[in-house]
């Protein structure tokens, strides 16, 4: 399992109302929650996000409420993968949960830039920025976690 695309990258404390704002949480649909997705801070991503891309935040990414929809938004509208320095523990949990691959890294976070090409092997943990040359350690993910991203998240994984 691996992710390969072109980096967006935000800053530290990125909460879940500043991924969809709250103002957008009467729906359940995907792919209307992810035209909203990070609309207060880059009215632009949508328009540059493609499929496969991945995001860099800093400390504390997804911090705020506990809502579902906040990475949800962030897969359905294209993102392979968030690395951040640290994620906040109930955002962490609900993007497994939904299936967005997530990696906690500070060296990548620092050495990434807005627009890089990066690749992710989630079997190693190795983050390679390719526009840099460089290379940065996660920690890999355990077998029963990349499986339940494979398969689209918990409620996924457990129908087998």
């Amino acid at each position: 399992m691996n992710a390969h695309g072109k980096v967006h990258k935000y800053g530290d404390h990125i909460d879940t109302d500043v991924i969809i704002p709250a103002r957008y949480l009467a729906t359940q649909d995907e792919k209307e929650l992810a035209s909203h997705c990070m609309e207060d801070i880059d009215t632009e991503f949508v328009k540059k996000v493609h499929g496969g891309d991945i995001m860099v935040g800093g400390w504390n990414f997804g911090c705020g409420s506990s809502r579902e929809h906040a990475p949800v938004a962030i897969r359905a509208a294209g993102i392979s993968c968030v690395i951040a320095k640290t994620f906040a523990r109930i955002f962490y949990r609900n993007a497994i949960n939904i299936g967005l691959a997530i990696l906690e890294c500070e060296a990548a976070s620092d050495g990434i830039s807005d627009g890089d090409e990066v690749s992710v092997d989630f079997d190693t943990g190795v983050i390679t920025n390719v526009t840099k040359g460089e290379t940065y350690q996660a920690e890999p993910f355990p077998d029963f976690i990349k499986d339940m991203i494979q398969k689209g998240g918990l409620m996924a994984s457990l129908k087998g």
